[in-house]
């Protein structure tokens, strides 16, 4: 194994003594979870900032979760997992001030009917996550004839009302982000992509595609500042859209839409229509195993109700689950950046029915692919949630046991091939 403190090979060549170095498979596992729960946060933070919300206490925490990863700093696995937990506990607080960022810039979401493909006319294509973006792109394009639609994680866009006031917010186009390398080429305009999860482009529409700030890929075209001109006059001049309509469906169930719901939601429980609540989402990938998501939300019972967020809906979402207590069994709950209001739904829940998060009928299942997804995972684990089946695969960073430890204090869980009985049916 190589060493990164004195960086030669352990029990090979170079380096043998791991006491010196510190640097044995489980201490270098959880300081890598330490550094991708950071940089999840970090990602968090830098949207949260955008808004003008910031935390000084957030800020310091960051300095001194890096400084324990250094050289020779920190050998004890003690003290090293509660700085991972407290990375949890912080990237709570990062993610409520994004969701305060964006409900005062924005607007609170509110339940909204989406249409899902494309209009007759020119249109500029926005994927990643920047909802700033998004808003500075639909005010300087207004009134020039050209629509603006949304991909990917920026489908929760139409749900805010300073973003759909924009007559000229078109729609949505496509799914998630791995499909970029069929529908982006289809797509004859701009596409914008704001945040990670963008590709690198094939010539087929390299030329076509702009970034934002830090944001880059070879072939495409940088943008340094907000002027979004350039896009806007590409869009003019590629050919029109096709007038193409493929389905509507309801985005925009926000945490306050459904706490101002949780008087019917909890009388539905006390009555017996409604006995389970699955959490349901995360960051999707193309590998192989993700099709246990799909089976499991579409095998739940029908006195369920789905939360979902993050990219892993796309998994789940092309299904008519019908209604539970008057209520959509499928409750679109955002972006990955709004993984917040999952652990307030959750936290609500538990207080109305007067029992830990733990004792509630809750089923969460999440999809990982990148650092986002672990520091949204370790914000679950600092409330001491227990019993959160993850997958596809278990992350290669984390060590069997780090795992263990995982599994003996957190009841963590990899999913299974497929879906057990007792995650679907009532009773089990």
């Amino acid at each position: 194994m190589f060493c990164n403190q004195c960086e030669q090979t352990q029990n090979g060549t170079g380096c043998t003594d791991i006491g010196v170095c510190g640097k044995d498979e489980d201490m270098q596992s959880l300081q890598e979870i330490l550094l991708y729960g950071l940089k999840g946060m970090a990602a968090y933070a830098n949207h949260a900032r955008r808004l003008g919300k910031t935390d000084e206490n957030v800020s310091a925490f960051i300095e001194e979760a890096l400084f324990a990863t250094v050289t020779n700093v920190n050998f004890d696995m003690e003290s090293l997992l509660e700085l991972v937990l407290e990375c949890g506990r912080q990237n709570i607080r990062v993610m409520e001030m994004l969701d305060e960022g964006h409900t005062e810039r924005l607007g609170t979401p509110e339940p909204t009917t989406v249409y899902e493909g494309t209009k007759e006319g020119s249109g500029i294509l926005v994927t990643g996550h920047d909802m700033v973006d998004l808003l500075d792109l639909l005010e300087q394009s207004a009134g020039q004839g050209v629509n603006v639609y949304t991909h990917g994680e920026m489908l929760p866009a139409h749900s805010y009302p300073e973003l759909k006031k924009h007559p000229h917010l078109a729609g949505h186009y496509g799914g998630p982000w791995q499909n970029q390398s069929w529908e982006f080429p289809a797509f004859s305009g701009p596409i914008l992509g704001t945040t990670n999860c963008v590709l690198i482009p094939p010539d087929s529409y390299s030329a076509r595609l702009f970034t934002t700030r830090v944001t880059a890929v070879p072939g495409g075209t940088r943008l340094k500042d907000n002027d979004f001109s350039s896009v806007i006059e590409m869009a003019k001049q590629c050919d029109p859209l096709p007038d193409n309509k493929v389905r509507e469906s309801t985005i925009g169930f926000h945490h306050s839409v459904i706490l101002g719901l949780a008087g019917q939601v909890v009388d539905a429980v006390k009555s017996g229509e409604l006995k389970r609540f699955y959490l349901i989402g995360g960051c999707d990938g193309a590998e192989a195993g993700r099709n246990y998501y799909t089976q499991l939300a579409e095998s739940a019972q029908q006195e369920s109700i789905i939360l979902t967020l993050g990219c892993g809906k796309y998994r789940i979402r092309n299904h008519d689950y019908g209604t539970v207590a008057g209520l959509p069994r499928l409750l679109d709950m955002g972006q990955c950046n709004d993984a917040y209001g999952a652990v307030q739904v959750a936290l609500a829940l538990s207080k109305a029915f007067d029992c830990g998060v733990n004792d509630l009928p809750l089923e969460i299942v999440l999809s990982w692919f990148e650092q986002k997804a672990v520091a949204v995972l370790l914000s679950l684990l600092s409330l001491d949630v227990k019993g959160i089946r993850v997958g596809p695969v278990p992350p290669a960073f984390v060590s069997p046991n780090v795992f263990q430890i995982l599994q003996d204090r957190f009841d963590l869980k990899l999913i299974e091939p497929a879906p057990p009985a007792e995650l679907v049916q009532l009773g089990a």
